[in-house]
């Protein structure tokens, strides 16, 4: 495809966006085919692309590009399509996240269950939450780190190289033969990761089930910004109200339980799970040395869940799961 062209198309896309595109979190019964879903999503927004139609009726009647934003949705699924566009590579390939760690968590635990050697590289520190000794210790996960000036100096490698910058616009890749996968990582925006090399396809539904299951795309407000971004226009100042409503929603814990005590606030259910189920872990480890763990699962438990639990128990050797 034309790269003028479809800068010129996102640029008419970012000036007509449906409100519902940055306020809705979930999605619209009406125009919802699960089974489909985001591929829907896309083949109407590339017929829309085709025909040069950014009108905003026209976006507002395209599918619901996917069920809640920890799946994805309008804004994420253009922004990852837009930077596959530029390379040449189907939009599955590239998955952008809220979090800056979950997409190498992703792919490590993968190699980790696929017994596969997997090398960290970067032109920079590695940002200070990611935890090396945590990450190795408490999930069981498997890498060296290397630092390098360039890309030139990545040379082949016996697993998965992994290509983290910190250091630029989040939307641009430069794409080289002995990376598998780069992240880009932005302290506001959160992180975008591309799949490189048909060899790694296989990685591309066990990175998108972890973004499923552990964390959320990146916002529909910081997908905007990254559109905005790759199309080289000026990102509109914040009028986030994000500390203030967090500060009102501890409050209404406190109120509702009685209690006085400090509370979490996560992005989504399943990643505040997530993260309450590997502070046990970490507890565990450090406080019962040698003993076994085990998750009780519930026979009615939720589907994400149990498959959360059943993937994290998989991961570490002496954490098991026991069906109540």
């Amino acid at each position: 495809m034309n790269e003028e062209k479809i800068q010129q198309y996102l640029k008419d896309v970012i000036t007509n966006i449906p409100s519902d595109w940055i306020t809705l979190t979930t999605h619209r019964l009406d125009i919802y085919n699960e089974s489909l879903a985001k591929k829907e999503f896309l083949e109407h927004f590339e017929n829309l692309y085709n025909s040069n139609d950014a009108s905003t009726s026209s976006l507002n009647e395209l599918p619901t590009a996917f069920d809640y934003i920890r799946l994805g949705h309008p804004l994420s699924s253009i922004l990852e399509w837009s930077i596959a566009q530029k390379h040449q590579l189907k939009a599955e390939n590239v998955i952008s996240f809220d979090s800056k760690t979950a997409a190498i968590l992703a792919v490590l635990r993968k190699n980790l269950l696929a017994k596969k050697k997997t090398q960290i590289v970067t032109t920079y520190e590695l940002p200070e939450i990611f935890n090396t000794s945590i990450v190795k210790e408490i999930y069981g996960y498997n890498f060296e780190v290397k630092k390098v000036n360039n890309t030139n100096e990545i040379t082949a490698f016996d697993g998965s190289v992994v290509f983290i910058q910190n250091d630029q616009n989040i939307t641009e890749f430069t794409l080289t033969k002995n990376i598998d996968f780069f992240i880009n990582l932005d302290n506001k925006l959160g992180s975008i990761i591309l799949i490189n090399g048909n060899e790694n396809n296989e990685y591309i539904s066990e990175i998108q089930h972890v973004r499923r299951r552990e964390t959320i795309s990146m916002t529909p407000s910081n997908s905007l910004k990254a559109l905005q971004l790759l199309t080289n226009q000026n990102i509109e100042k914040s009028t986030s109200t994000f500390t203030e409503n967090k500060a009102k929603v501890i409050n209404e814990i406190q109120h509702i339980t009685g209690t006085k005590s400090n509370a979490l606030v996560a992005s989504s259910g399943l990643s505040m799970q997530y993260a309450i189920m590997m502070g046990l872990v970490h507890d565990a480890l450090e406080k019962h040395k040698g003993k076994d763990i085990r998750f009780i699962v519930p026979p009615n438990c939720y589907g994400g869940t149990n498959d959360q639990a059943r993937r994290v128990a998989a991961c570490i050797d002496n954490v098991e799961i026991v069906d109540l």
